[in-house]
C-alpha cells in the first residue's frame, strides 16, 4: 500500500541523508573507519540522487520517481548489510541496519508519481 506523498519523500530524503552523514558523530562511532565512510557515502548518495530525482523537491528533475525507489530499496538492502559485509558488525550495528530498514520501508511506501505539475496523483 503505497500512501506517502512524494513531496514528503523528498523531505525526508534529505534529512535522512544528512541524519545519516551526522550518525557517527551522534551515535560515538566516529572512531570506527568503515562504518563511519559507509554512513557519510550512504547519505552523501541519497542526498545527490535526490537532488536529480523528478519530483517535488529535486532540484534537477531527471531521475525518473520509480528509479529513485529502486535505488532507496537497493541502498538500503546493502546499508543494512553493511556492517557484515565490511566488517564492523561486532563494533557498530544498529545505527546502519536500522537506517537501512527505513529506506527499505520508504521505498515500499511511497507514491510513484509526484504531483509535480500536472496533478496527477497515483491511486492509493
Amino acid at each position: 500500500m503505497r500512501f506517502l506523498p512524494t513531496r514528503a519523500h523528498g523531505a525526508i530524503d534529505y534529512l535522512w541523508g544528512i541524519a545519516l552523514m551526522a550518525s557517527p558523530w551522534f551515535f560515538g562511532f566516529a572512531d570506527v573507519p568503515a562504518a563511519t565512510w559507509v554512513a557519510i557515502v550512504f547519505g552523501a548518495g541519497a542526498i545527490l540522487y535526490s537532488a536529480f530525482t523528478a519530483y517535488e523537491l529535486g532540484l534537477v528533475k531527471i531521475l525518473p520517481m520509480p528509479m529513485h525507489l529502486i535505488l532507496d530499496g537497493l541502498g538500503g538492502i546493502v546499508l543494512a548489510a553493511s556492517p557484515f559485509l565490511f566488517g564492523f558488525a561486532d563494533q557498530v550495528l544498529w545505527p546502519h541496519m536500522l537506517f537501512g530498514l527505513f529506506s527499505m520501508v520508504a521505498c515500499l511506501v511511497t507514491h510513484l508519481e509526484p504531483m509535480l505539475t500536472t496533478g496527477y496523483r497515483e491511486p492509493a
